[in-house]
């Protein structure tokens, strides 16, 4: 298990549940469809939920010029991004000793605004990515205005950690014998049957990256 880059990222509680390794803060990241960004505005702390996409050392989150979140980032003050994903509903003997098996990941880093046309085009294609695989290919691709009502930041991934939990109850050694099951309930996100616009023109079947639509990271 790698080191941590930065005291910052160090875990601290359940310390054992720490892990540095790039690409398993990069599986998170890339797995989680909504991250949680926290900030401060007008001296005081905010958080907001917003979808995210990464494109190599770089975490790009968009929105309206309008949006207070983004806007506060031209200032270039460091923010706090967090993500997590829920595997399981961990059932102990006590209740002392449930959990939930989870992979998080918490990262910090000074936004700053792109304004470059091909970043801006790069940052477009990894968001619709994200969500959707195989959409960007599949879509009418943006134009000049919704270019300009869109405003882009990206954060490095260069301070962040993971902190995953996996594996059975860790009840008292004297509750064992108790007749009370204890175990794992396995969680996934999981896609139902695509609902069509009203609005869709007869005879567009949905494509198949929605039919079969599958979480990176995720068993089919």
């Amino acid at each position: 298990m790698a080191e941590p880059s930065a005291p910052r990222t160090t875990v601290r509680r359940l310390a054992e549940r720490g892990v540095y390794h790039r690409a398993a803060i990069d599986a998170v990241l890339d797995e989680a469809l909504i991250c949680h960004v926290g900030f401060i505005i007008e001296g005081g702390p905010v958080v907001i939920p917003t979808i995210h996409a990464r494109s190599g050392d770089v975490l790009y989150l968009h929105g309206s010029p309008a949006s207070r979140m983004l806007r506060s980032m031209r200032s270039g003050d460091e923010v706090c991004v967090a993500v997590t994903l829920v595997d399981g509903l961990v059932m102990a003997r006590a209740p002392f000793h449930s959990s939930m098996n989870y992979r998080s990941v918490v990262l910090f880093g000074e936004p700053r605004m792109v304004d470059d046309p091909d970043e801006l085009w790069e940052a477009f294609t990894v968001l619709t990515e994200h969500v959707a695989p195989g959409r960007w290919a599949d879509s009418r691709l943006p134009n000049q205005k919704e270019i300009r009502g869109t405003l882009v930041v990206a954060v490095p991934i260069d301070q962040a950690s993971a902190k995953i939990r996996t594996g059975p109850p860790g009840d008292d050694e004297e509750d064992y014998h108790l007749p009370i099951w204890a175990g794992v309930v396995p969680l996934r996100l999981e896609a139902g049957a695509p609902i069509p616009d009203p609005r869709l023109a007869p005879g567009i079947e949905p494509p198949p990256y929605l039919t079969g639509y599958r979480r990176p990271g995720t068993d089919g």
